[in-house]
């Protein structure tokens, strides 16, 4: 059966860390509706870890992609050079060579979708990494670095940084470990996601 090949590289967000079910992540529910508005098979390949640098995704996620031959491919990593006090400039040149293995992948640029670092600086834990203002301050900065390097390949570039920082909605919006999104997070950003590649994606399998 034909199926659409979609590509998740990224860290705990991308995994969905803090989850009952990896099918609540925000990459099962992209491939959901898109086998729902195509009618296509997703055949989606997840290579998130729990704690992964720009440097584990380099070592690990980069060397799995080719055999993958994906389609589609979404980015998110960042969070953890953050935390583990990466500078923007070694950020910068780490996420440039991603992005250039993702373009040797043969993916149309329309079809990479870079997503923005969630902001968990003001979660209970996040307590552990630093103070909050600060922590915020270098989501800020990181992201700015990964939207202007997507924008220089002509990748699609994702924010959903400000759904992060939107109140607690309750029930399920954060995980019970107190640092990474709930279900219902993962459903919103998924929304927002969904917004942004809708027409690019669709037309893949659509005719």
């Amino acid at each position: 059966m034909e199926s659409i090949r979609y590509l998740a590289l990224g860290d705990s967000y991308t995994i969905g860390t803090g989850l009952e079910d990896e099918a609540q992540n925000f990459p099962s529910l992209l491939a959901k509706r898109l086998r729902e508005e195509t009618g296509v098979d997703v055949a989606l390949v997840n290579l998130g870890v729990n704690g992964y640098t720009t440097a584990d995704l380099i070592r690990e996620e980069l060397p799995v992609a080719p055999g993958v031959r994906p389609e589609l491919v979404t980015v998110l990593i960042g969070a953890n050079d953050i935390v583990q006090g990466s500078d923007e400039a070694s950020y910068r040149r780490r996420l440039q060579g991603i992005y250039a293995a993702v373009e040797q992948l043969g993916v149309p640029a329309e079809r990479v979708l870079s997503i923005s670092v969630p902001d968990f600086s003001s979660l209970p834990g996040a307590a552990p990494f630093g103070a909050p203002r600060q922590l915020r301050a270098r989501v800020d900065a990181f992201n700015r670095i990964a939207e202007s390097e997507a924008a220089a390949r002509g990748f699609r570039y994702a924010d959903i940084t400000a759904i992060s920082r939107e109140p607690d909605r309750g029930d399920g919006w954060v995980a019970d470990d107190g640092l990474h999104p709930g279900p219902a997070q993962h459903r919103a950003i998924a929304g927002k996601l969904w917004a942004v590649v809708a027409t690019a994606w669709t037309r893949i399998r659509s005719s």
